[in-house]
């Protein structure tokens, strides 16, 4: 993911999951996109399997697109360090890491451990 993010999405697949910001996280986000994120939102999906660096790739691409601080939650395709990943409450790093597969209604949690003081 370099250069212009993609917005394009085109799928083989859709999964709709339930997305969660939290720790600072959030702040990244509009009002607007934090109010649709609490229930399950319709992700555009790639090419199946979909999994946690492909949910990454779309909201660089969708949600993240117009923010200025995009950089604070992903860079060049990894997600910085200092945010918490849960998928359905279980730590990804017991799961897959990024290549963690995602179901329909799965629920994913990020969570900054990262504050400024």
């Amino acid at each position: 993911m370099s250069g212009k993010k993609r917005t394009d999405f085109s799928a083989n697949e859709d999964i709709s999951l339930r997305l969660e910001f939290t720790g600072g996280s959030e702040f990244l986000l509009t009002d607007d996109q934090q109010k649709e994120l609490l229930d399950l939102i319709k992700v555009p999906g790639f090419e199946s399997p979909f999994t946690i660096s492909s949910l990454l790739e779309w909201i660089d691409g969708y949600l993240l697109k117009d923010c200025d601080n995009s950089e604070m939650f992903v860079k060049d395709g990894e997600l910085r360090p200092g945010i918490l990943v849960l998928v359905n409450e279980c730590d990804w790093e017991l799961l897959d890491g990024l290549h963690s597969e995602l179901k329909n209604g799965d629920k994913v949690t990020f969570i900054s451990t990262l504050h400024g003081g």
